[in-house]
């Protein structure tokens, strides 16, 4: 059985690196393999649950706009936004049924995380450089949904790949990061759907996937709003340091 301490510090770990641009799921992968714990791959979506619920909470004005503009009760900007978001997914969802198999492969392999961290940091970097004046766009929309495929491998941060594109593109720093979390609830619900049910209670029993699942949400939460905080403030790009300096330490590590 998994222990206690170990769930919390998973939980933990995912509750930071979800929404810093960072990959939570290269840095479950890189924990796991570094201290020896051994918990299902269905587990990590678990934690993923977890901070699926702090980014509802973190945006639920928007989530309330956006159904209420489905409904027909809204703004037709909202019911734009909605529009993109499917749009935006679209690319994931048709990646993550098509190369599921593949995709899991890459959560063992700590070399590939690695990779994917010193790209991540090269994506954050680029961010320093760009002026964000502009409004979301339907094009732009796609290129966001697009970038967010590269997240599906370990190293590659959702929010990195999302909000250093929209970024790129010249969207409003503010919009951003609200499409991008917006965009992340689909993908973390279609994860969820793919893996949860592929939970065995008899490798980790429910308390613990109860515990996990609350400590996740809570430092999620309190994640979330920091990193918001950066994007505003222009300091989204000073990440790429850490993934760069994780990155190459993991390859002397695995002399490479």
């Amino acid at each position: 059985m998994v222990e206690l301490i170990e769930i919390v510090f998973l939980a933990i770990v995912q509750g930071l690196t979800e929404w810093f641009p960072i990959s939570s799921s290269g840095h479950l992968v890189l924990v796991q393999e570094g201290l020896g714990i051994k918990v299902p791959v269905a587990f990590d979506v678990v934690l993923h649950i977890g901070t699926l619920l702090s980014v509802g909470l973190f945006m639920r004005r928007d989530i309330i706009l956006m159904i209420k503009s489905l409904l027909g009760f809204n703004s037709i900007e909202e019911r734009r936004l909605s529009v993109y978001v499917v749009v935006g997914s679209l690319p994931i969802v048709a990646v993550g049924l098509t190369f599921k198999d593949l995709i899991e492969r890459a959560f063992s392999d700590a070399i590939a995380v690695a990779i994917a961290l010193l790209v991540n940091g090269f994506i954050l970097f680029l961010t320093k450089y760009s002026t964000t004046k502009g409004n979301l766009s339907l094009s732009n929309t796609l290129t966001i949904g697009v970038a967010q495929v590269l997240s599906v491998f370990p190293g590659v941060s959702r929010s990195g790949s999302t909000i250093s594109t929209a970024i790129l593109r010249g969207v409003d720093r503010q919009q951003a990061y609200r499409f991008s979390f917006l965009l992340s609830i689909v993908a973390i619900l279609g994860a969820s759907v793919l893996e949860v049910s592929e939970l065995d209670l008899t490798e980790i029993s429910f308390e613990m996937v109860l515990i996990g699942f609350l400590v996740s949400a809570l430092v999620g939460y309190a994640s979330i709003r920091k990193v918001s905080k950066l994007v505003l403030k222009g300091d989204f790009y000073k990440f790429s340091f850490y993934c760069w300096f994780l990155g190459f330490l993991v390859l002397i590590i695995y002399h490479i």
